[in-house]
């Protein structure tokens, strides 16, 4: 029985191990993409939004969660319907560029977006947000 154990603790193992560093590449990966995506993300902003956050203006953390959130959703659906890390790494790449063309767009229809951040304006910040989110949304249903 003993034998019997060890073996299927073996067979488990050899299993087990490609799909945790999987497992692990995809999450390193993505948390490191989603580092880079947020530093370009605020360099690419005319606003600061940590030091906006961090003094409690909810707008900038209304649109930046929004951004957040919708490139973390295109990830999801990178990791989930490709196999390989370089179409991971390229699709994220793709949505870097589609969350921040999506901005531009945005601070095109609010001429003064800018302005209406450092005011905290909670509409303004909200709807950014959920541009980012929305854009996210279809950028994941596309890799489907």
């Amino acid at each position: 029985m003993q034998d019997l154990l060890q073996s299927i603790g073996q067979d488990l193992g050899h299993l087990v191990t490609p799909y945790l560093l999987s497992y692990l590449l995809y999450l390193i990966g993505g948390g490191v993409l989603t580092i880079i995506f947020s530093t370009i993300y605020m360099w690419f902003t005319p606003y600061n939004e940590i030091a906006l956050i961090r003094a409690g203006h909810g707008a900038a953390a209304l649109s930046f969660a929004g951004a957040l959130i919708g490139f973390a959703l295109t990830l999801a659906a990178c990791a989930i319907y490709h196999a390989s890390f370089t179409a991971f790494i390229g699709w994220a790449t793709a949505a870097m560029i589609v969350q921040l063309l999506g901005y531009v767009v945005t601070s095109r229809l609010i001429p003064d977006l800018k302005q209406q951040m450092l005011n905290n304006n909670i509409a303004v910040g909200g709807f950014v947000g959920a541009i980012g989110l929305a854009l996210g949304i279809l950028n994941a249903g596309c890799l489907s």
